[in-house]
C-alpha cells in the first residue's frame, strides 16, 4: 500500500481529514528546505508538496510564482529535488511526498529514469500541472511501475465527462482548485466547493484534496468539514520569502502556521 492511500486511510479510521502543506523546493536553499519539511511534519503535516522549479510556473500566483523564481537563479534542479527527498527519507520513512510542477523538466529528464529515481529518492506521489490526462499514458505507465501515485488537478470548470476520464487515470488522491484563478488568488465559496466535491465523487473514488486560496486556519476549517485533505502553500511560502536571511523565524513562522491549520482541521 502506497504511504499516501496509508495516510488518508489511518486519519479516516480517525475521523480525521489530511493537512497537506506546499513549499518549493530551494526556495532559500536546498538546506533550509529539508528544515522546512522537519518543521512541517512536527507540527502536523499530514503529506508535503514539494514544488519542483520551472521558470515558468503558469498556475501560481505571485507568491509562488516568485519561489519557483528564486529556486531556479539558484539553480534548483530536478535532480536536486529528488535528493533532497532521499535525504528527508534517511530520518522519515511515513510522511508522504508529492512532487508538484510542470511538464518540461519530467521530459528533458525521461520518463522512464524520472520514475525510476523517484521511486529510489521516496517520492510517492506526482502532479504535473500541465499535462492533461489525455497526453499522460506514457509517463503514468512509467509511475504505475514504479509504485508513484499520478495526482490530478480538478477545476470548477471540469465537465462530468472528464472526471469519468480521470477515474481511470488518477491515483492517490485528487486535487480540487477551489477557484478559477491562480495560486494564491481570489474568496472561497464554500458552498460551491462543497458542491463541486460532491460531484467528483460521483465519479471518482479517491479523497478529495482541496487547494487555491486557503489562506488560514479558519478556511481551512470551513473546507475541511467536505473535503478529504487541506493544502495550503500561499501563506506558507510567503514567510520563506520574508525571512529568507533568518531562518529561525522562517522556521518559527512556517511552524507557527502549520500547527494552527492542523489543529483547526483535526478538532
Amino acid at each position: 500500500m502506497s504511504r499516501i492511500k496509508n495516510t488518508f486511510q489511518n486519519l479516516k479510521k480517525q475521523g480525521q481529514k489530511a493537512f497537506i502543506p506546499f513549499i518549493t523546493a530551494g526556495d532559500s536553499g536546498l538546506d533550509n528546505t529539508f528544515e522546512l519539511m522537519q518543521t512541517l511534519v512536527a507540527n502536523g503535516a499530514d503529506v508535503i508538496e514539494l514544488g519542483v522549479p520551472f521558470s515558468d510556473p503558469m498556475a501560481d500566483g505571485p507568491v509562488i510564482a516568485k519561489s519557483h523564481e528564486r529556486a531556479v537563479v539558484d539553480g534548483v534542479s530536478l535532480r536536486d529535488v529528488l535528493a533532497l527527498v532521499a535525504k528527508f527519507r534517511q530520518t522519515n520513512n511515513t510522511t508522504a511526498i508529492v512532487l508538484m510542477g510542470y511538464l518540461n523538466p519530467i521530459e528533458v529528464f525521461g520518463y522512464q529514469a524520472f520514475a525510476d529515481m523517484a521511486s529510489e529518492s521516496g517520492v510517492d506521489g506526482v502532479l504535473v500541472v500541465d499535462m492533461p490526462p489525455e497526453e499522460a499514458r506514457d509517463l503514468k505507465a512509467c509511475l504505475d511501475g514504479a509504485n508513484i501515485d499520478f495526482i490530478f488537478l480538478v477545476a470548477p470548470t471540469t465537465t462530468n465527462e472528464r472526471l469519468a476520464a480521470l477515474a481511470n487515470i488518477a491515483s492517490g488522491f485528487v486535487y480540487f482548485v477551489s477557484l478559477k484563478g491562480v495560486t494564491g488568488a481570489g474568496h472561497l465559496d464554500i458552498d460551491a466547493v462543497n458542491t463541486n466535491i460532491d460531484r467528483i465523487r460521483q465519479f471518482i473514488n479517491l479523497p478529495v484534496g482541496v487547494g487555491f486560496g486557503i489562506k488560514d486556519a479558519a478556511t481551512a476549517k470551513m473546507v475541511s468539514k467536505s473535503a478529504d485533505a487541506v493544502i495550503v502553500g500561499s501563506s506558507l511560502v510567503s514567510f520563506v520569502e520574508k525571512y529568507s536571511e533568518n531562518k529561525d523565524k522562517m522556521l518559527a513562522n512556517v511552524g507557527a502556521l502549520a500547527n494552527e491549520i492542523s489543529k483547526a482541521i483535526k478538532e
